[in-house]
């Protein structure tokens, strides 16, 4: 009879918390939304972020705030996040490297994605650009395997840092192809650029938004497109693929993503999806992913989920080809 009751009783806690929760997700929300952003204020997905603020807020109707929290590589906005209470006012909007890219390249990571975060939507992928300096002997990647198996030990390259999509990306393609290319890590896109302008290094991978300029007056060399698809703007550069680089590594590997505290309510979550989902489409956004060169996504969370699993065993080797694994 006692265990009859306290079971009873057991039911009825567990009923009256689901109805507890539910109540709570249909109210949501009732006040400032927080997206933790993990890099500083002006680059191009603090930009998406202020707009995907903006739009969300409107959907919402509440006010949502865009909170820079860089360094370490990310990891300290991700902890911030995997530590926030799960009610749908703290959210992480994130470029890959602090939810694809960690797990591999970081032997120690306060987080474990899989268990810390729920996954919301992938908001874009990145298109990057391998390209040359005008005087580099060479009008495709074929022809620019052939230059520098010519002169193999003797060639160097540059990525935005050790560890960035640039340094992985190009790593791969020394080591796949025996190429023998040294690297030389900036602080950055910009300085990288600087350089192959001026002849220091012969080639990089970039993005579209600060080639451009570069690209249109012809002093860089646009060979092809790392990504699924051929840019609007680029409309004559092949992809990776169509110039004969069908590597997985040449594909796109995360890009920007929307994530919650894992334990975020269920409703929550769902009506988190379908308006960032439907921002992703808006024309403010749309016109953000063509000034950086990016692809709009807005898929669902079971696909961003699909993705990031598929995307391990990749990101896991481009870190060990590319020796960018952090102790």
């Amino acid at each position: 009879m006692h265990s009859t009751s306290h079971f009873a009783r057991r039911l009825i806690g567990i009923a009256a918390l689901a109805c507890s929760t539910l109540a709570f997700a249909q109210d949501y929300p009732t006040r400032t939304i927080t997206l933790v952003l993990p890099a500083p204020p002006g680059g191009a997905t603090d930009v998406l972020a202020r707009v995907m603020a903006d739009e969300l807020g409107k959907r919402l109707g509440q006010t949502v705030i865009v909170d820079n929290k860089p360094g370490a590589s990310g990891l300290l906005g991700a902890s911030a996040v995997a530590r926030a209470a799960p009610d749908g006012y703290t959210l992480f909007f994130s470029h890959a490297t602090p939810i694809y890219y960690a797990p591999y390249m970081f032997s120690k990571v306060p987080y474990d994605v899989r268990r810390d975060f729920a996954f919301i939507t992938e908001i874009c992928s990145a298109s990057l650009v391998f390209a040359v300096g005008k005087d580099v002997p060479v009008q495709n990647m074929k022809e620019l395997v052939s230059w520098a198996t010519a002169n193999k030990g003797k060639v160097n390259y540059g990525s935005f840092g050790v560890g960035s999509s640039s340094h992985l990306l190009m790593a791969h393609l020394s080591e796949s192809r025996h190429l023998d290319m040294a690297h030389a890590a900036y602080k950055g896109e910009a300085p990288m650029i600087q350089d192959i302008l001026g002849g220091q290094i012969p080639m990089g991978i970039g993005t579209l938004g600060t080639m451009a300029p570069h690209l249109a007056s012809g002093r860089l060399k646009a060979l092809a497109i790392v990504g699924d698809k051929r840019l609007p703007e680029l409309a004559n550069v092949p992809t990776m693929v169509e110039a004969g680089f069908p590597d997985d590594e040449f594909k796109p590997l995360g890009g920007v993503m929307l994530t919650a505290p894992a334990k975020t309510p269920a409703p929550i979550l769902a009506r988190l999806e379908k308006e960032a989902r439907a921002v992703v489409q808006t024309a403010a956004m749309k016109a953000r992913f063509q000034a950086f060169g990016l692809v709009g996504m807005g898929n669902s969370s079971a696909e961003f989920r699909k993705n990031f699993e598929a995307s391990g065993p990749v990101i896991q080797k481009l870190v060990q080809v590319s020796g960018a694994k952090v102790d």
